[in-house]
């Protein structure tokens, strides 16, 4: 029997794509995808629930599964400040994670940051390591925590200029040598490395780190 995967932040860069690799994922029997508007799939693997990130506990029952995907992310100027960034990239992330531990789930897996750190100086590498720490404490069996570098693909109404140079200049330079393992990482490529990894089996705390991630 296969097993039930939740996954949060499904209408994202690395979550869209994530959702696709689980629905031709024969480890994978249920694909339950928790948003903010509704996203429907046309499969019927695929469950999708409109939930109140803010109130998250009053869908408590939806985190009885086997594994969660959290991939849930934002920007600064789309949040509109680092304290509403903070909330999305750390609070919600966090609570589901808390809430999927309570229901039994046994395999976590993080979309993270490349250089996160819970002591850093910058504010988003900073929440991206805190939350790390905080939810390797949870009683999780097997954790995956996800470091890409920089995530470039095409995003739904999310114009970030950052990526647009990264695409076009990133993948020249990262070709010299030592700089390759650098190079930019699509959100597919990221997805494609997640569902592999949900069908292994392992105990612990793992990380996955940039040129790890390439399928190649």
């Amino acid at each position: 029997m296969g097993k039930t995967a939740i996954v949060i932040g499904a209408t994202g860069l690395v979550g869209s794509h994530l959702v696709e690799e689980l629905i031709v994922a024969t480890h994978i029997s249920k694909v339950i995808t928790l948003t903010r508007r509704p996203a429907p799939y046309k499969n019927e693997k695929v469950i999708n629930h409109v939930v109140d990130f803010d109130h998250l506990a009053q869908h408590a029952q939806l985190f009885k599964a086997d594994i969660l995907f959290s991939c849930l992310g934002t920007t600064k100027k789309a949040a509109g400040s680092i304290a509403a960034q903070r909330k999305v990239d750390f609070y919600y992330q966090l609570k589901a994670a808390e809430l999927a531990a309570n229901y039994g789930v046994k395999h976590y897996l993080l979309v993270s940051s490349s250089g996160a750190n819970a002591h850093s100086n910058n504010a988003y590498l900073k929440m991206k390591g805190e939350l790390e720490q905080t939810v390797k404490t949870l009683a999780f069996d097997q954790i995956s925590i996800i470091q890409p570098s920089l995530l470039v693909g095409e995003r739904n109404n999310d114009f970030r200029l950052a990526e647009k140079l990264g695409n076009a200049v990133l993948p020249i330079l990262c070709w010299l040598p030592g700089l390759k393992k650098y190079r930019p990482i699509t959100g597919k490529q990221v997805a494609i490395k997640m569902s592999a990894l949900s069908a292994e089996s392992g105990s612990g705390v793992a990380y996955f780190k940039l040129d790890e991630l390439f399928k190649d």
